[in-house]
This record gives C-alpha cells, sequence and structure tokens, in this order.
C-alpha cells in the first residue's frame, strides 16, 4: 500500500506515521510538504492506494488544492487533515470529492478508523461536527463498494419523500447545515447530482424499503 502524507509540519507528519503503519504493514510512505510537492510526488509515483491532504499548505489555497489535486488524480481517495471544525468547510471539500474530513485534534486510534472507513470505501467525517453518536456513523455496505450510515439513509428516506432539508432537519431534530452535510455526501456516495437522481436510485436499490 501507497499512501501520499501531504503537510508542511514535518512534527505532525512523523506524528501520524506509526498510524499509517497500522494499516498495512507494508505502508510506502511517499511526503510531500506543500501543494506542489504533492503534485511532484504523485507524477512520479505508481499506484498510490490513498492521498492526506493538510488543508492549509503553502501553494495553493485550501480548497482549491483539494479541488485541482481531485480534478489532477481523480481514481485517489482524498482524505483531508485539518485544524478547522467549521461544518461549510467540511460541505465544500467532500462537494469537491474528498472521502473524509480529519481533525488534527483527533487521537491516533480515531484516525486509523476514519482510514480505515475510507479505504473500505465510506466517508468520514467526525460525528461530533455533525452532531451525530459516534455508532451512528458505522457504515452499510451498498454496490460499487459504496456505503452510507444509517443517518443517511433516514435521509434518504425523507428526501424520497419530497421534504425540504428544514423539513428532514425537523423530523430528525438535526440542523438544516447538519442535512445538508448529508446530502452532500449521500450525492457523491451514490454518483448523482440532484435529489430527483438520489430518489431514483434508492428506490431501483429498494434502500426505502429498508426498516429504520
Amino acid at each position: 500500500m501507497k499512501i501520499l502524507l501531504a503537510d508542511d509540519h514535518p512534527l505532525f507528519r512523523e506524528g501520524v506515521k506509526p498510524v499509517l503503519l497500522k494499516l498495512d504493514r507494508r505502508v510506502t510512505l511517499i511526503e510531500a510538504h506543500d501543494y506542489p510537492s504533492a503534485f511532484s510526488a504523485m507524477h512520479k509515483a505508481k499506484e498510490v492506494d490513498l492521498a492526506l491532504l493538510d488543508l492549509y499548505m503553502p501553494g495553493m489555497s485550501g480548497l482549491d488544492g483539494v479541488t485541482r489535486f481531485r480534478a489532477a488524480f481523480p481514481d485517489i481517495p482524498v482524505v483531508v487533515l485539518s485544524a478547522s471544525e467549521q461544518v461549510e468547510d467540511i460541505q465544500k471539500l467532500l462537494a469537491a470529492g474528498a472521502l473524509g474530513y480529519i481533525t488534527k485534534a483527533s487521537p491516533s486510534d480515531v484516525i486509523l478508523e476514519a482510514l480505515q472507513q475510507v479505504l473500505a470505501g465510506g466517508i468520514y467525517v467526525p460525528p461530533s461536527l455533525i452532531e451525530l453518536p459516534a455508532e451512528e456513523e458505522a457504515p452499510r455496505p451498498l454496490n460499487n463498494n459504496q456505503a452510507l450510515t444509517s443517518r443517511q439513509l433516514q435521509v434518504l428516506r425523507e428526501m424520497a419523500k419530497g421534504l425540504s432539508n428544514r423539513q428532514i432537519g425537523e423530523v430528525l431534530q438535526v440542523t438544516e447545515g447538519t442535512v445538508k452535510l448529508h446530502v452532500t455526501s449521500i450525492f457523491r456516495l451514490l454518483r448523482v447530482n440532484n435529489r430527483t437522481e438520489a430518489v431514483l436510485v434508492i428506490q431501483k436499490m429498494g434502500l426505502h424499503k429498508l426498516k429504520k
């Protein structure tokens, strides 16, 4: 397994390395200290399995850097590491194609679990940032190596009823911003562009019939 670790703080890279080695005993780490060196390392490397990008590195703005990285290497799963805990940042990054968002304050076991979830085909966002208990973030396997959380399935069911984000938030007792975050993740996982396409996909899969 090859992993790109891009962060402009050497001490942080050193601290994360032991966690990454737990993913696979044969992990090969490719290090970069800014966006230009990350792009250069990716062009030189072969068969990279995962990219960990610090959101704010020299060379590009955070969102722009992630967006350009995804465009250049669309087949590489990207997980963003950041000190930010703003829901808006998470929404934009997931919309840009990131499959995970890990705060730098996370303990090593949480980082490990998050990366394992992404490598298994899911999306990881810290439960505390989307007002969900941790146990609801366990992924439910779908077709094509996709995964939906229990809460995302609830959002999908309410979406299929024609409810707006605000109405879904009222039903599930979460904020409208949290619902928007889930909707962004759902669109990414189901590879759709709007609510109508999402509902058609879940109807075809029979997910709307699953028990709560």
